[in-house]
């Protein structure tokens, strides 16, 4: 497929219903997981869509907090801010309720308040990393955004995805059984990221599943036990990805 079209099947799925910033989404193909594509269809908010086409499902998207109160907002960003010194400076281990109230300033029930229970501080902790890398996926310079060749693409991805494990893998492994975290609007937004960009390389390739398949080996236990337990290095992580993704060529 032409670098061009396949950038222009690309950036439309994720221009639909875009009246807000977009950072997280969820295009599914009508009628179930099949291999098709979106065939380049011109899919804007406000649009008609070509009916010749197949049609993108509704989206998910990681909209901006809803308006706050001065106060409230500065609550907010002291708390996560705590939160990501804590881990910079002692580690993930010390990232409890107590430990970021503490740090903050704040009494420990304005941390629950705000953010419900450990699971939703971690939640609010990887949103802003997340809205950069997906920022980058969609606008970003090659070979992480547009303007690189897919192959090239996916690999930078899956660098990007490692190199955010190397410091929250620990932070995002306690919260994996939690249900907000499975399946969620980021791992969608990476899956279908890398179903578009299986499907530039070789369009008879079992898109949907190969992507879930790269996306087991960035499970953040899953991580750990390779750097902890098997003591592979990044570079070793990352070398053994590429040699994945050149095998879909």
């Amino acid at each position: 497929m032409p670098e061009d079209a396949g950038q222009e099947e690309y950036s439309d799925a994720y221009r639909i219903r875009n009246p807000i910033r977009l950072v997280s989404m969820l295009a599914a193909d009508r009628g179930g997981p099949s291999d098709k594509h979106f065939g380049g269809a011109r899919v804007n908010a406000g649009r008609s869509v070509d009916r010749d086409r197949p049609v993108l499902g509704d989206l998910t998207l990681l909209q901006s907090p809803p308006p706050e109160r001065s106060d409230a907002a500065r609550n907010r960003q002291r708390i996560l801010q705590a939160a990501r010194e804590l881990i910079d400076e002692r580690g993930p281990q010390e990232l409890t309720m107590n430990e970021v109230a503490a740090h903050a300033g704040v009494g420990v029930g304005t941390v629950y308040r705000r953010f419900g229970d450990q699971a939703g501080l971690v939640d609010a902790l990887m949103d802003e990393h997340e809205r950069e890398l997906q920022e980058q996926m969609i606008s970003g310079p090659p070979p992480l955004g547009p303007g690189a060749e897919p192959v090239e693409r996916i690999k930078a991805f899956l660098h990007a995805f490692v190199d955010l494990l190397e410091l929250y893998a620990p932070v995002m492994a306690t919260v994996r059984d939690d249900p907000r975290t499975r399946g969620g609007g980021a791992y969608n937004a990476h899956h279908q990221h890398l179903a578009i960009l299986i499907r530039q390389v070789r369009p008879g390739l079992d898109a949907t599943y190969l992507a879930g398949a790269l996306l087991t080996n960035l499970e953040a236990r899953r991580f750990l036990a390779q750097r902890n337990d098997l003591g592979y290095g990044v570079d070793q992580i990352k070398a053994g990805l590429d040699q994945l993704v050149t095998g879909l060529g």
